[in-house]
């Protein structure tokens, strides 16, 4: 079996992902497809902790929830985010993934809340942990949630899995033009005000020296490349 990388990782789902073409809510065939690239790339023997957005089904940023306070918003998109974790677990373990979903807001009938010592030994028992309710704090965003639990854990690299194929210097499904930039800096990233990670989570992977690596989601078998140190995507340290 070929060696990974890295022993440790953090794996960063967007909850639109787990749409599909639906666009709205969660489609069980993608997050099958989900859970199977997960397993694939656990079978290295890599610790798996993964954080998964609520996306799919409110963005707190929207402006059909003007009438509802942020703070509001943001605590329902952690209970949004619950949702999708306890598919994604309910996927991984029919495909014989022993798994533990750890929530930020308790909901302690369908999670454990979440408890640093403990996800740790999930990890080193071969668990996939899965990160629910981001930070439990409203004003902080899922990517912010991704790159806290990677430090908590000590995660090797932080796996921002996306729609496009890595970080570009403009957006690429508007500007044709747009240059792929396979490594760049924290401080580049920030500076140019690059939307792949919002800048709470930069910051903080550069304060703990993780890496970022974005990559494209929807090719098959991604998740595993990055792991065994294939060039895929774009690398942010």
């Amino acid at each position: 079996m070929a060696d990974s990388r890295y022993k440790r990782v953090l794996l960063k789902l967007s909850g639109e992902a787990f749409a599909g073409q639906n666009g709205f809510g969660i489609d069980p065939d993608v997050v099958h497809r989900i859970a199977g690239e997960v397993k694939d790339a656990w079978r290295l023997g890599v610790q798996f902790g993964i954080v998964v957005g609520g996306g799919n089904f409110l963005r707190a940023r929207s402006n059909s929830l003007h009438d509802i306070e942020r703070t509001t918003t943001d605590y329902m998109g952690m209970l949004a985010s619950v949702l999708n974790c306890l598919a994604l677990q309910a996927s991984l373990e029919a495909e014989g993934v022993d798994t533990r979903v750890q929530s930020a807001v308790e909901i302690r009938e369908v999670a454990e809340p979440y408890i640093r010592r403990r996800a740790v030994r999930h990890l080193e028992k071969n668990r996939v942990v899965i990160f629910a309710g981001g930070t439990g704090n409203p004003y902080f965003t899922t990517d912010t949630a991704a790159a806290l639990r990677a430090a908590e854990i000590n995660a090797e690299a932080l796996l921002k899995a996306s729609t496009v194929d890595g970080v570009y210097d403009s957006d690429p499904k508007v500007n044709d033009s747009a240059k792929k930039l396979k490594m760049l800096s924290y401080r580049d990233a920030l500076s140019a005000g690059l939307k792949v990670m919002d800048a709470t989570a930069i910051s903080l992977s550069m304060e703990t020296k993780i890496p970022i690596i974005v990559f494209d989601l929807r090719a098959e078998g991604n998740i595993r490349r990055v792991l065994l140190g294939e060039e895929v995507g774009s690398t942010i340290s």
